[in-house]
């Protein structure tokens, strides 16, 4: 069932048992600045690494690296956010090892295909530090947005009827990327969000650790950075959320 007010309640589903985890006494209290790290090359030679690691938290994409980047992308990590697939390839290793930040970073992760929870059960009790699902319902908040958006652009660059946008995204295959989930997990714990790392250019590479040339056509990424562009200017334009939801000030980082 759809619940607007989901993002009013990450506090208690996440924040809780990671402070529980770091022997912090619980409290509705958010953290009081989050950096949210995506992995494009844009970051590369971008001198950020000191400004990300000066956020309260800070949450890194999909075991993205930081080893030899940290000028560009920090080296402090408080939260790992993944999506399924990752734990899957990390299942195949001894020990389900997944800790490329420590042993003792927290895993947040949303479920891309059933078979997944499996991989799920067999590794959460060898993790030490909290490997945390995202709510269903959390999901289902994610995939409306950015439906939304996509849709939106969509039917305003290529006048084609509303109808048409199915096949052209693949129906059923299209989702999210982890980055987006991520941002809308820290609107909900955070009060000030720094997002870095999201964007493309045509002089940079992909991702910043790998030699990834292309992202899998699984995303609209242009919707999503209409998204995050909205969270900056004009977040009550955004659809689907509770009118309750108090919007934390959000910065994106070039």
């Amino acid at each position: 069932m759809f619940q607007p007010d989901i993002l009013m309640d990450l506090v208690r589903l996440v924040k809780v048992h990671i402070d529980s985890h770091n022997g912090l006494m619980s409290s509705d209290n958010k953290y009081k600045s989050c950096a949210v790290v995506g992995n494009s090359g844009i970051l590369l030679n971008s001198d950020h690494g000191k400004l990300i690691d000066g956020h309260e938290a800070v949450i890194r994409l999909n075991n993205a690296r930081t080893e030899r980047f940290e000028k560009d992308v920090g080296s402090k990590t408080s939260i790992s956010f993944v999506n399924s697939n990752i734990l899957h390839l990390c299942a195949r290793r001894e020990g389900c090892f997944c800790h490329p930040y420590g042993w003792n970073v927290p895993m947040v992760m949303y479920v891309c295909q059933p078979v997944h929870f499996m991989d799920y059960l067999v590794c959460n009790s060898s993790h030490k530090a909290p490997l945390l699902i995202t709510d269903p319902r959390f999901d289902m908040l994610c995939a409306r947005i950015v439906k939304y958006y996509s849709v939106k652009r969509f039917v305003e660059e290529t006048g084609k009827p509303l109808g048409e946008w199915g096949s052209t995204h693949d129906g059923s295959m299209f989702h999210y990327s982890s980055g987006m989930q991520a941002v809308m997990l820290a609107l909900g714990i955070c009060d000030k969000v720094s997002i870095f790392g999201f964007g493309k250019s045509t002089s940079s590479k992909h991702h910043y650790h790998t030699n990834q040339k292309a992202e899998l056509r699984l995303h609209d990424y242009e919707a999503e950075y209409a998204f995050y562009r909205d969270l900056v200017k004009n977040p009550r334009a955004i659809p689907f959320i509770s009118d309750k939801f108090r919007f934390p000030h959000v910065v994106i980082y070039q």
